[in-house]
Parts: structure tokens; C-alpha cells; sequence
């Protein structure tokens, strides 16, 4: 059995359109969502609404419910050593993000669970506990195993960090399917994974940048200059 996920769209309309049509070349039996939607892109309300039409299942990001528990962006920075002006700016751009769902998608969002099993996968956002909080690539072996092994999968996939990578551990393979937008790992390409008969792989998909780029600038979001940069160096920026 061929299992796609699709994780970290960020309302990247563009790219989401360019991993689907990669998405019927590969034909995977099923295709997953591994959350975060809709915050940091030009059109939240379309990829929430396409993945709702497509039917696919997912998990909780921390954007989602960013949208649909407020409090939860509060609790996350108060926590934070990442200075105020960046936490101002994520404020702004969630409250665009969450007009721009509106009630009815929120409270789908609200629905969704933090983990996803499915066979011999199990699919999170982050980690089990928290869609906020994840090991990094580089974590060692031990922190990988003691986050992921309690789900009870053989295959452990997750996004958020926004960098894609395939390890190993004991009898665990811990998988990141990297984002399909906001790339952080330097290839501004969408990425995301595709399991075959429980071996994963990183899928890599061009796209319009330009036609995202100018989509970004027209439709209203605060700060797109940042998203902007973001989005064509494919490393983390500061607004």
C-alpha cells in the first residue's frame, strides 16, 4: 500500500496544486494531511476548503489551532526566547488568517485530532503531546525514540519543522515529511512524503513561484514581504 502525506501548505495554493498533480503521477492508495493549513499564505479558505473536498484525513498543526484555540499562539510565546516583534507579527497574520477562515472552517480545524494511525503509521504534526513541540533534525536518537516510540508504530511521521528527513532508530523509522510551503531546509521546492509498503520517501515538486509570489502581494496578509522572503530562500526570516 502506497500512503502519501501532505503536510505545512500555509495557505500556498500554488504549491498545494503542484503536489497534486505530483500526487496522480505517484497515485498512492491514500493520502494523509499532516496540519497546518492555512496560516502564512495567500489562500487559507481555498486549501482548507480543497482538503475538506478531497476528503483527506490529518492532525492538528500548531497554526490550526492557533485558529481555533487563540489562546494556545499566548501560552506558546510566553515560553518563547524568540523576541516580541516576531510574536507581534505571527499575531497579526493569525488574526488575517482566522477572518479569512471564518467560523465554519475553524471549527473544523477545532476537530481535528492530535494523532492520526493508520496500519503500521502514525502520523502527528509535531509530537503526541503537543502540535507546538518537536525533536529537530538533528536530535539524537534517544530523544527521537523517547517522543515517538510510545505511539506504538513501526513508521513515525511528522512535519512542522520544515525540513524533511528519514532516520532510523532501533526498530523505529522516524520520518519528516518537510512542508509543502516556508521551506526551511534551503530548496524552495514543496516536499512531501510518500510511503511504499512502509519504506518512506521525500518527494520534491516544483512550482509557480512567481504566480505565488504575486498572489502573496495582492491578497491582503500582513507582512508579505517576509513570506516573500521565506518562501524564496527557503530558510527561516525574521518580519
Amino acid at each position: 500500500m502506497r500512503v502519501a502525506i501532505v503536510s505545512d501548505i500555509h495557505g500556498n495554493r500554488t504549491a498545494l496544486e503542484a503536489v497534486l498533480a505530483d500526487l496522480r503521477q505517484t497515485s498512492p492508495d491514500l493520502i494523509l494531511h499532516g496540519g497546518d493549513l492555512a496560516d502564512g499564505g495567500a489562500s487559507p479558505a481555498h486549501v482548507v476548503d480543497q482538503i475538506r473536498d478531497l476528503g483527506w484525513s490529518g492532525v492538528l498543526g500548531n497554526t490550526d489551532e492557533a485558529h481555533s484555540r487563540p489562546e494556545s499562539l499566548d501560552e506558546f510565546a510566553s515560553q518563547s526566547s524568540a523576541p516580541p516583534a516576531l510574536w507581534a507579527a505571527i499575531r497579526e497574520t493569525t488574526a488575517w488568517t482566522r477572518a479569512a477562515l471564518g467560523e465554519e472552517r475553524i471549527a473544523w480545524l477545532r476537530g481535528l485530532p492530535f494523532v492520526h494511525r493508520h496500519g503500521p503509521l502514525a502520523l502527528v504534526h509535531a509530537s503526541p503531546q503537543s502540535p507546538w513541540r518537536s525533536p529537530a533534525p538533528e536530535a539524537a536518537d534517544a530523544e527521537l525514540e523517547s517522543v515517538y516510540a510510545p505511539l506504538g508504530r513501526p513508521l513515525v511521521v511528522y512535519g512542522h519543522v520544515h525540513r524533511s528527513f528519514i532516520r532510523t532508530v532501533s526498530a523505529l523509522t522516524v520520518a519528516n515529511s518537510g512542508s509543502v510551503s516556508l521551506s526551511y531546509d534551503g530548496d524552495p521546492r514543496a516536499a512531501y512524503l510518500l510511503v511504499d509498503d512502509s519504506t518512506p520517501t521525500v518527494r520534491r515538486v516544483e512550482y509557480d513561484l512567481d504566480r505565488e509570489l504575486k498572489a502573496l502581494a495582492l491578497c491582503g496578509l500582513p507582512h508579505p514581504d517576509w513570506f516573500a522572503r521565506t518562501l524564496v530562500t527557503a530558510c527561516p526570516q525574521m518580519p
